[in-house]
């Protein structure tokens, strides 16, 4: 029965190939390890860590090793200091890169890091407004930057010109924030 089970993992798989001795690597031992892989592979460290320390005392020879090695990578990610900013500034410019590389949710964090601890930072809120134009998330972009410009009216000017905003160039509302009626 144990042999059934271990068949119907692929025998492409390296792990697998030892499967056919009987003390080879039990399915249930193969699923443990490959989701504590992907634990891994999705940064989630900790979840990892305790994955790999759960299946290493039962875990068969072949994949042993392996688990120490990962529980050593799990460990030292987590040791990693935490990015210290001594301003607001420093840590927009983290985001702005952050947002030029494509890493939208870590830019978006940054952004709401830098609101949580300065409210009224109204190039944070530019900043959100242009991460939601460019991830096409039209109502929020529009409170972020309505925000923006109330907090300083100069992010106005500057979205007229800013092609991070070009996704909401005809949305009438938006052409209503950047050019308000004067009574």
């Amino acid at each position: 029965m144990k042999q059934e089970a271990i068949s119907a993992v692929p025998s492409r798989n390296k792990l697998s190939h030892a499967a056919g001795s009987s003390d080879g690597i039990s399915a249930a031992a193969l699923h443990q390890y490959q989701a504590a892989i992907q634990l891994l592979q999705q940064s989630k460290y900790d979840k990892a860590l305790a994955a790999f320390e759960k299946l290493l005392p039962a875990a068969p020879a072949e994949i042993q090793e392996r688990c120490r090695m990962y529980m050593t990578s799990c460990r030292r990610q987590m040791e990693k200091p935490a990015l210290q900013f001594l301003t607001a500034e420093e840590q927009y410019d983290y985001a702005i890169s952050l947002l030029n590389s494509g890493y939208y949710e870590d830019a978006r964090e940054q952004f709401q890091g830098i609101l949580a601890s300065w409210p009224d930072a109204d190039f944070a809120f530019y900043g959100l407004a242009a991460l939601d134009a460019m991830t096409s998330q039209t109502q929020s972009c529009l409170d972020n930057l309505a925000r923006a410009i109330e907090l300083n009216p100069r992010n106005r000017l500057q979205a007229r010109v800013d092609n991070d905003f070009q996704n909401m160039a005809d949305d009438p509302r938006f052409t209503e924030l950047l050019y308000p009626e004067v009574p």
